[in-house]
């Protein structure tokens, strides 16, 4: 077999063993499962998540996860805990405990001095039968049958499955809270995905002139109107100021193409008739999507009925979002 045979069959297998166990775990979401939920949404404590190694690992990307869905949590490595890290633990908290095995030295260690604090214990196990299970007041199954590593040895299986049941979790408290897109904004406000969730079309306009003609303007006012502006097109509006069209510079080139008697053409035979607009209170990854969906590089922007200037594409994209 030549090596790249092999390495796409053992890829194939690792993802096939992995998927699988997240899928078996559908099976063993229970009682436990709900009710750990349900306790969470009642305390008004925070969600302490603890483990070691590679368990310690996942309990950090848990808390994570947590904490910008809307559900306070920490970290705290099981083995700091024994020498001093329990103080972070207060009266209401919930502490999670992740081990696959669930009878590591720190967890046989650990488990006794948390429910000497009174807290209640989640144990995130793979083994069903361990110690931390048995004195856990809920239990979240991750049983696997075996890890992807050939020798059975190194944890991959088991931490993908632990990490899909802490996503379950973490959305599982998120549509019970009502959790919606403004609330997810608040905790990610940097980067293109917080700019997706809280910049709005009227933050991308600037300070620039609008430009504007009226359906009567001949051709050169359109024209340097256009150009003056530097924005590559220009609205067309009624004697009322109502918005009745937009040329654009490749309207213009399109008329130029098509007709040599220009002495006498208005604004109202050059322009595309109902343009598309959007408000500038909308989210601008909305405009975006509407560009995309309509083959299109800018729209104008309204505040209400009046004009207040064009979103182009360009602008979106200096600002990161695209």
């Amino acid at each position: 077999m030549n090596l790249a045979k092999n390495i796409r069959n053992t890829a194939t297998r690792v993802l096939q063993n992995e998927a699988q166990a997240v899928l078996n775990l559908v099976d063993f979401l229970d009682g436990d499962f709900e009710a750990c939920v349900e306790h969470i949404l009642e305390s008004k404590g925070r969600v302490v998540v603890t483990g070691v190694g590679k368990s310690a690992i996942i309990a950090h990307k848990i808390v994570a996860t947590l904490n910008s869905t809307g559900t306070p949590a920490l970290f705290m490595h099981a083995a700091d805990a024994i020498h001093g890290d329990l103080g972070m633990i207060q009266d209401d908290d919930i502490v999670i405990c992740i081990s696959k095995s669930g009878n590591t030295p720190e967890i046989r260690v650990l488990v006794p001095l948390l429910k000497s604090l009174g807290s209640k214990l989640v144990g995130l196990v793979s083994n069903t039968k361990s110690f931390l299970a048995e004195h856990a007041d809920f239990v979240l199954n991750a049983t696997i049958g075996e890890e992807a590593c050939p020798n059975n040895l190194a944890p991959t299986t088991s931490t993908t499955a632990h990490l899909a049941l802490g996503d379950a979790l973490a959305v599982c408290l998120l549509e019970a809270r009502g959790f919606t897109s403004d609330d997810f904004a608040k905790y990610h406000p940097g980067g293109s995905l917080g700019k997706q969730l809280y910049l709005r079309v009227g933050d991308v306009l600037g300070g620039s002139e609008i430009p504007v003609v009226t359906e009567k303007a001949g051709l050169a006012e359109v024209i340097l109107e256009i150009s003056g502006k530097r924005l590559g097109a220009t609205a067309v509006v009624d004697e009322q100021g109502d918005l009745k069209g937009i040329i654009t510079d490749g309207d213009l080139r399109r008329m130029l193409q098509k007709s040599l008697d220009i002495q006498y053409l208005k604004a109202s035979d050059i322009m595309s008739v109902n343009p598309k607009s959007i408000s500038t209170r909308e989210y601008a990854i909305r405009a975006l999507n509407m560009m995309k969906n309509h083959n299109i590089t800018q729209l104008v922007a309204m505040d209400g009925d009046k004009i207040a200037g064009f979103v182009h594409i360009h602008e979106l994209m200096k600002e990161g979002i695209v």
